[in-house]
């Protein structure tokens, strides 16, 4: 398989970044990602290739399927296979208080700070993202409850618990467990929290009734917002690094300013640090960087007949006029009928103008005409509603090659009405002369520089491949501990079985040993399979010298043949038979038996599957 990845600058996501290549990509898996989008909604292309394409094979196997587009036609012909494709893809591995030391740290930490922060004792959200089948969301319950108590708990608490599954949803919402799953919580918060019910342990109502559960799909719903504290633990590791931006950029605005993220051990945010800073690395927790919005307000002061307001107006009108002045790059306002309203000291100086041109059209100034070609910038900052900006351009009649930047910069209104537009000149004489010195020495660099950069990027290359390996190791143990717990749950019921089992071949062996029969049981081959010791004491053969072995083959005062035609029909055609047939007994005497013989039904009145034959001996 080719590799996925390319380290790309100018990425928009830090140095080193891992872009996965479209070029590499499997078309066919590519169609099969895209048939599932539309056929069931589940979008799985922000998933990472290699782990994706690992368990889409899987169940490929399972199926017989020896492509991607066999796989395709095999779903729409089997609509539930479906179920059993997004069980493999989504793995649900979790547990109660899972990395006991990043909870501790939560308990400890986290949660006293957004405690501290929500003084005011406004409700606390709390967002379980991918939460499985529920144990951590129960977890950030059982840790709540215990820091405010059970009363404030209830009145100020509500978490969400959101996850792709709906079966795994339906697993968690009835907050019950079993013993082996539970074994997380420490004694004293499980005898607190939990309530034992027979054989299973479920949450008490006070803890489930600040939990709501429901469907979400991380790359494509909208997240919940206002949050405190937000736990997405060892998903984000599945996605891409574009998926990885989207979902973290959500989680960014989901939370408060003083919101904490908490993600699992093979998750970091290296390349995100505008998003979030790391709060403690060791155990993946972040908090969130805010974001100021810098707007700029206007205050209505004038009032009819207010002549204190009036004056304050003239006198910011004054300090306007004075500001713009006195601005040291050359400026002019061009209002939307093309007039000159305002023109500042230094553009009157470079632009030959005065005040008596204020009020005058802009296109009957010599200003207008010429290279410049200001009334062109003025129709595309118009249309554009945005500044335009012409960099470098050379000052008309200039004897000493000066170059200006010019930015035609539209004034809109509240209602985002242009009513005019700012025309600025700067002198960049100076900065190009000086660009054209740096151009130089950096072409004088640049040799050593790609040198330096293409080892750079062989080590970020390096780094990213070991990185992924971490990652797709960390998703293997993951596989090999739900794999595990299978076992260990199959075991359990194999062990109850064999106990089962063995309780009743000892009832059965009582039986058998309490007749005062002679009892033996043969198969449809007439082979011996229960012996008891009354046919012990009959016929002086023990239980391990006969089970197994073919009626016929048995050396006992019985007649073997007689007994067996007897037999024979009734394990076959399920008829009872009986006779009487002389034989010798263990001791050399003659006696006379009478023998009976039953069929065995098999399970739930099937075929037959043997005789049950009952001898005893009639008195002299």
């Amino acid at each position: 398989m080719t590799d996925r990845t390319s380290v790309r600058r100018g990425n928009g996501l830090g140095p080193g970044v891992a872009v996965e290549d479209a070029r590499t990509t499997d078309p066919a898996l590519e169609s099969l990602l895209e048939f599932l989008h539309q056929q069931r909604g589940f979008d799985f292309r922000g998933y990472k290739r290699p782990s994706l394409a690992r368990r889409i094979n899987r169940r490929m196997n399972d199926v017989g399927a020896g492509s991607y587009e066999a796989y395709t036609d095999y779903l729409e012909v089997h609509p539930d296979e479906f179920t059993h494709l997004f069980n493999t893809i989504l793995i649900n591995v979790t547990r109660f208080f899972r990395d006991p030391e990043a909870w501790a740290y939560i308990a400890e930490e986290v949660i006293p700070s957004v405690l501290q922060s929500r003084r005011d004792g406004g409700p606390l959200r709390v967002w379980s993202a991918a939460c499985s089948t529920g144990e951590e969301a129960y977890t950030l319950a059982i840790l709540l409850a215990e820091a405010l108590g059970p009363r404030e708990f209830e009145s100020r608490v509500k978490i969400y618990g959101t996850d792709l599954d709906d079966e795994a949803l339906n697993r968690c919402r009835p907050g019950v467990y079993t013993e082996p799953q539970v074994k997380g919580v420490a004694d004293d918060l499980r005898d607190k929290y939990l309530e034992r019910k027979g054989g299973q342990f479920a949450l008490r109502s006070s803890l489930r009734r600040a939990i709501i559960f429901g469907r979400h799909d991380l790359v494509q719903d909208a997240p919940i917002s206002r949050l405190d504290l937000l736990v997405c633990r060892n998903t984000l590791m599945y996605f891409n690094v574009q998926t990885q931006r989207k979902i973290l950029s959500r989680f960014h605005y989901a939370l408060r300013d003083t919101g904490f993220l908490f993600l699992g051990r093979a998750e970091t945010l290296t390349t995100h640090g505008t998003l979030f800073r790391a709060k403690n690395m060791k155990h993946r927790v972040f908090e969130k960087v805010p974001r100021l919005d810098l707007q700029d307000r206007l205050l209505v002061l004038a009032q009819a007949g207010d002549t204190e307001a009036g004056d304050l107006i003239a006198r910011q009108v004054r300090l306007r006029e004075m500001s713009f002045d006195s601005s040291p790059d050359p400026q002019i306002v061009v209002d939307a009928e093309g007039l000159i309203v305002m023109v500042n000291r230094e553009a009157r100086a470079l632009l030959e103008l005065t005040t008596d041109d204020i009020g005058n059209a802009l296109h009957g100034t010599e200003l207008s005409r010429g290279p410049l070609e200001l009334q062109r910038l003025i129709d595309q900052a118009y249309t554009k509603k945005g500044p335009v900006v012409r960099t470098g351009v050379p000052w008309p009649g200039s004897q000493d090659s000066r170059y200006v930047d010019i930015r035609v910069t539209p004034l809109c209104d509240r209602d985002d009405t242009t009513l005019a537009v700012a025309i600025s000149f700067s002198d960049v004489t100076t900065h190009r002369h000086l660009q054209q010195r740096i151009q130089k020495a950096s072409q004088e660099l640049e040799t050593a520089y790609e040198e330096l950069q293409s080892t750079v990027e062989e080590l970020e290359a390096t780094n990213e491949e070991l990185q992924s390996t971490v990652e797709e190791l960390e998703t293997t143990n993951e596989e090999l501990q739900s794999t595990n717990e299978e076992l260990e749950s199959t075991n359990e019921e194999f062990t109850l079985r064999s106990q089962e089992l063995n309780r009743v071949n000892s009832v059965l062996e009582s039986v058998l040993s309490g007749l005062e029969l002679g009892v033996m049981v043969v198969n449809n081959e007439l082979e011996v399979f229960a012996w008891n010791r009354e046919c012990e004491d009959m016929w002086g053969l023990r239980e391990d010298e006969v089970l197994g072995r073919p009626l016929l083959e048995l050396d006992m005062g019985l007649p073997v043949k007689a007994l067996a035609a007897v037999v024979a029909p009734c394990a076959l055609e399920g008829t009872p038979r009986e006779t009487v047939l002389e034989a010798v007994n263990r001791r050399g005497r003659t006696v006379r038996c009478r023998v009976r013989c039953r069929a065995v039904p098999g399970e739930e009145g099937r075929t037959h599957i043997g005789a049950m034959v009952l001898i005893d001996e009639e008195p002299a």
